[in-house]
């Protein structure tokens, strides 16, 4: 289950990017915003995963 939740992390990442780079090309402010939010939710997913990582060996 671990795998499966870092991958959903890098995919937040991914997707946020991809969100915001749109968002600053258009010109859309909230666009760019929503995109930095959700890198930022990917961020704690996986600084979630790596503590459990620590805690686990």
């Amino acid at each position: 289950m671990a795998g499966n939740q870092k991958a959903k992390a890098k995919m937040e990442q991914a997707k946020g990017k991809a969100k915001e780079t749109i968002g600053r090309a258009v010109g859309n402010e909230r666009m760019e915003a929503e995109g930095r939010a959700g890198q930022s939710k990917g961020d704690a997913r996986q600084a979630k995963e790596k503590t459990k990582d620590t805690f686990k060996h």
